[in-house]
């Protein structure tokens, strides 16, 4: 009896440890800061258990520096509009970002405008506001 009781214990605390260790802390972003960034995608790793986006920025002397953005979960940035399809290489896109404190090129994503025009944010708390629009003209 007493070894079921022991084994039943060590594996909760198994349990509750590996989902512990699965999260991580965004303290490397800088969250005081938003950086705008005009890219062309290189890659959408749409995977657990965060999905990146490589992009291709310009660095202003006629080369391009590779940036590593991390987005939510699959799930959450499914149910927040998003398919593994939404960005493919070679499209173009304006992303925010807040950036590593150390300075590297990578990020936390904020929202990006993908091609077609939809903003679509990283999938945790909601699915930030459209960008104003000029009101339609009335007839």
């Amino acid at each position: 009896m007493r070894l079921r009781y022991g084994f039943s214990a060590a594996a909760a605390l198994c349990m509750s440890c590996s989902a512990a260790l699965a999260h991580h802390s965004f303290a490397m972003f800088d969250l005081e800061k938003e950086v705008a960034v005009e890219a062309v995608v290189k890659e959408l790793q749409y995977q657990n258990p965060h999905v990146w986006i490589q992009i291709m920025v310009p660095d202003g002397r006629g080369g391009e520096t590779e940036w590593s953005i991390e987005g939510g979960a699959p799930g959450m940035m499914t149910r927040a509009g998003w398919k593994s399809s939404t960005l493919k290489p070679g499209d173009k896109v304006t992303l925010v970002m807040h950036p590593l404190k150390s300075g590297q090129p990578s990020g936390s994503l904020i929202r990006v405008t993908v091609p077609d025009g939809r903003v679509l944010g990283p999938g945790a708390g909601g699915v930030p506001p459209p960008p104003t629009a000029a009101p339609a003209p009335t007839k």
